[in-house]
């Protein structure tokens, strides 16, 4: 049979964009190439996310128009991949007649099986079950690693598969599993080939990342670390800043309890490692804290916040946030902004509660009013917008670090990076700059949402 042209929709977390360049990979692996756009394409998968019934709202909006264009295009391939297989299961393929296959992401590999089925004339192909381990599968055939082109020059490596916190409002460890962290070697083995291929900055991924290491069965092994770190995490980041090549190193989703002294030590001391973190607050009421399960306290996350600031000078934070948690008071929420105004985050990506079926917050009452939900918020937008627009702004008359990435998609003249702390910065580039480049941004105007500026001389 002929190679097919796929094309991808994905929707959600960065571990979903991973698991979208797993499945590019493997399809390439099996002589099927990378489509330009949905419409020149023969399969289009949709991979999927159920954190929020939006997503999942979205996700089977697409699913539909994909499947009425069949009218139009009959040999169409339509599949989908993700954490709403894992949740729905064979649900999702009797509410969506005409779906070729179903993968939940635990079975990933078995993508290029499922295609070659689907061009045979046989009924869909829905592959779930338990998510009781991690996707060994792929583990124990690396894929070979490329950048995703046209792209940015950075990349993502899943250094830890599945979540054992169990919070209450979160389908997560239900969909991806209990964790397991990847052996050292096979992660450091991973970043050389992205490395060798031209990725200057890699961001190392977790559902909790922080947890990289606590399982019982992981063994770091005997070899001592030359900065004296005994935690994993930290032992991790030592062992990939000394690759060749590497400019920036990130690592994401983090929690207040991982955020120790001997890790605050590692961010301040390996140059590469870079000076910004996401790390969820969820509230700042105490009370919706413990219904919450989130395992700290609002002066709990307070000390974690100031222990990393006072090592890394600089510090950019960024958070999630949610409001109209069930039973969430007026006196809850009034707690939760004077927590969000005392950090100072940089961005915070602010959610309405919603309740995700088979999570224990489900069985709560919903008892938020969705007006009053939306209200607040929109008084955090509003409180956050404010503080990030007075940080942007304090960087006019400054020079930041910018890895280039490419033309802006808005205007072609001007280039698009982001910067150490993760800001994106949108700049006149100098004659010659490649994506890749490191080059110095002298900011003349800032928003809430970029940088701008001009690039200066380029170094490397």
């Amino acid at each position: 049979m002929r190679p097919l042209r796929f094309h991808i929709h994905t929707y959600g977390c960065q571990m979903n964009e991973r698991d979208s360049e797993i499945a590019a990979d493997l399809l390439r692996q099996h002589g099927h190439q990378p489509a330009a756009d949905e419409q020149s394409a023969d399969l289009v998968i949709v991979n999927t996310c159920s954190v929020r019934g939006k997503a999942e709202d979205k996700a089977v909006g697409k699913l539909r128009l994909l499947l009425a264009a069949r009218r139009r295009r009959p040999r169409l391939l339509v599949g989908v991949i993700g954490c709403m297989v894992q949740r729905q299961g064979r649900a999702l393929i009797e509410n969506l007649p005409g779906l070729n296959f179903a993968i939940a992401p635990q079975h990933l590999a078995r993508l290029p099986a499922a295609v070659a089925a689907a061009r045979l004339p046989a009924g869909p192909r829905l592959e779930i079950g338990p998510a009781a381990g991690p996707p060994l599968d792929l583990l124990q055939a690396p894929l070979p690693r490329q950048p995703a082109l046209p792209g940015p020059p950075a990349a993502f490596i899943n250094i830890l598969y599945g979540c054992d916190r169990h919070c209450a409002y979160c389908i997560v460890p239900s969909v991806r599993g209990p964790e397991y962290s990847r052996p050292p070697a096979d992660i450091a083995a991973e970043a050389r080939q992205l490395l060798a291929a031209g990725v200057r900055e890699i961001t190392l991924l977790g559902q909790s990342v922080m947890r990289y290491g606590s399982q019982p069965s992981f063994h770091y092994g005997r070899a001592a670390s030359p900065g004296g770190f005994t935690e994993p995490l930290p032992r991790l980041l030592e062992a990939l800043a000394g690759l060749p090549g590497l400019a920036r190193l990130r690592f994401t989703s983090g929690h207040p309890s991982g955020c120790t002294r001997e890790l605050a030590r590692a961010m301040a001391k390996l140059p590469p490692v870079c000076e910004h973190l996401h790390l969820p607050m969820q509230s700042g009421s105490d009370r919706i804290l413990r219904l919450m399960r989130r395992g700290y306290t609002a002066d709990g996350y307070r000390r974690a916040a100031q222990r990393l600031r006072t090592a890394v000078p600089g510090l950019a934070l960024t958070t999630d946030i949610i409001v109209g948690f069930p039973s969430e008071t007026p006196e809850d929420f009034a707690a939760t902004l004077a927590l969000m105004e005392d950090i100072g985050f940089d961005n915070a990506f602010i959610f309405k509660y919603s309740p995700r079926p088979g999570t224990p917050a489900a069985d709560m009452p919903d008892d938020v009013p969705a007006a009053e939900k939306l209200r607040r918020n929109h008084a955090l937008i509003e409180a956050q917008n404010r503080r990030t627009i007075a940080i942007n702004q304090s960087l006019i008359g400054t020079a930041v670090e910018v890895l280039a990435e490419g033309p802006s998609r808005r205007n072609a003249a001007r280039w698009a990076g982001r910067t150490r702390t993760n800001k994106i910065a949108l700049f006149e580039p100098p004659p010659g700059t490649a994506p890749g480049d490191l080059v110095q941004v002298q900011v003349e105007r800032a928003t809430p949402q970029a940088l701008y500026g001009r690039a200066g001389l380029r170094h490397f």
